[in-house]
């Protein structure tokens, strides 16, 4: 039986025993879409980002009264807004549209709301709600208190979140600290594979050079080394948020300004590209291209024109794009999220569980019983181990195992190293392959004994993978 349907049928029998109104809400939540926060500091560019995933200008970038709110974005039949208030109660609030953005009238202090949950027609928010959060480390103590509460897996709840996206800029003591608290001890909160980084504003490390891009790329790779967060936050995808938002939005005005920039002779276009404030000193019109593309954006907009790589706006969109580096952030999240989403959403209803029924009980008996035997949280410590430096192996084997329990992604392809559009056949022969290996380094006598119990691990990841491909065939 799949790990999530044992879980279902837990919680069916919690809820029917006990009706804790907890338990009834995690029952909800399994088979409700993946819950993924964007979490950060101020300023880190947490719903420019937002908006880049989903395509559309939705969440404020603006210091506004709701970006002190916890706000999720969920997909809906029609637009809607709902302030969940601290006293548990619910009401529908009204809203406007502004340059996209969904501005809401909240009609009460924001201490008395909970969170906001704004419901949109998405395809891209139907097997994700993604979550934006207040900044960490907020001149309001209050503020950031709110996301913390929110994220953090203690306390009187278990974290109402699946998995996070953590937007780092530079990395600081205060973000590893954050990252443990969402990790917590083990799998009742937190898991390596349920966090990835983004080096958010990447375009602003290179200073806004053409090749601010690569120098962040460089950046995230030396992020993704450092031991102390490669424990905690394995990936570190570097994205220009601004670049990603307005690929998913131009508009055909704003390529018209672009185009008769880059047509003004070469002297006059290297003068105005200097600094932004001179950029947006020279009229309204590039000052509101400015603040939607940044200067980064602008740069690389006027040189692909002016070398006619694109004759369009849409093409200029997909330009954008390609170099925000979101792309690569959706390939991570569907790899790490949406690829381990009933796993992620198990631990989640088990944490509830964990919270709710008596140490000792029948069903917590249960409950420990699916955690210990399924193969999915195997994996998942094993990850840990891996990632964390505590097994005696070969950083060939450390890297062959992080491929094999998912750490690319749980796919067959991914798992095997191999390209998405590999023949079934192709992927069973490298199973076999890493099968017999791990075979026989588990029964190697030279073996440490822990390295044994990890090559059987990956061994019965590998046996899953034949029998999936066998299955297909």
């Amino acid at each position: 039986m799949r790990l999530l349907d044992q879980v279902r049928i837990l919680l069916d029998r919690a809820v029917q025993e006990t009706r804790d109104p907890r338990l009834m809400d995690a029952r909800r939540r399994i088979d409700e879409p993946l819950r993924v926060a964007i979490a950060g500091k101020v300023k880190a560019g947490k719903s420019t980002l937002l908006n880049a995933l989903v395509g559309e200008e939705l969440a404020p970038t603006d210091a506004g009264e709701c970006t002190r709110i916890v706000t999720w974005y969920a997909d809906g039949p029609t637009y809607a807004v709902t302030a969940y208030l601290t006293d548990g109660s619910a009401e529908p609030r009204p809203f406007t549209r502004r340059d996209g953005a969904v501005q809401i009238s909240l009609g009460r202090p924001a201490e008395q709301v909970d969170h906001l949950e704004v419901r949109v027609p998405s395809s891209r928010l139907r097997r994700h709600t993604l979550i934006d959060t207040p900044g960490i480390a907020s001149l309001s103590t209050d503020v950031s208190l709110r996301t913390m509460a929110f994220l953090e897996a203690e306390g009187e709840r278990a974290a109402q979140t699946d998995a996070v996206i953590y937007l780092l800029r530079h990395m600081h003591g205060s973000d590893v600290r954050f990252l443990e608290s969402f990790h917590g001890d083990g799998l009742s909160s937190g898991t390596p594979v349920n966090a990835v980084g983004v080096l958010s504003r990447a375009d602003e490390i290179g200073g806004c050079r053409l090749d601010a891009m690569d120098s962040a790329s460089r950046v995230a790779d030396r992020y993704a080394k450092d031991e102390r967060l490669r424990r905690l936050c394995p990936v570190v995808v570097p994205v220009a948020g601004l670049l990603g938002a307005a690929g998913a939005t131009l508009r055909e005005d704003e390529y018209r300004v672009l185009a008769a920039v880059a047509a003004a002779p070469m002297d006059e276009v290297v003068e105005l590209l200097l600094t932004a404030d001179r950029f947006a000193a020279s009229g309204e019109d590039r000052a509101r291209v400015l603040s939607r593309l940044g200067l980064f954006g602008v740069r690389l907009s006027v040189r692909l024109i002016r070398e006619r790589s694109v004759a369009d706006s849409g093409a200029l969109a997909r330009a954008l794009t390609e170099h925000s580096g979101i792309d690569r952030l959706r390939e991570v999240f569907a790899a790490q999220f949406v690829g381990r989403s009933e796993v992620l959403k198990a631990r989640s209803a088990l944490a509830v569980l964990d919270e709710c029924i008596p140490v000792g009980s029948p069903m917590a008996a249960e409950a420990e019983r699916i955690r210990a035997s399924a193969h999915e949280f195997v994996e998942l410590r094993l990850l840990h181990q891996v990632r964390s430096g505590r097994l005696p192996a070969t950083d060939q084997q450390l890297a062959e195992m992080d491929l094999l329990l998912g750490g690319a992604g749980g796919a067959a392809y991914a798992r095997m190293g191999l390209p998405p559009d590999a023949a079934p056949g192709r992927i069973a022969a490298a199973a076999r392959e890493a099968l017999s290996r791990w075979q026989q380094i588990a029964e190697h006598p030279f073996s440490a004994r822990e390295l044994k119990t990890a090559a059987r691990a990956v061994a019965r990841s590998c046996e899953g993978i034949l029998a999936d491909q066998n299955q297909q065939g």
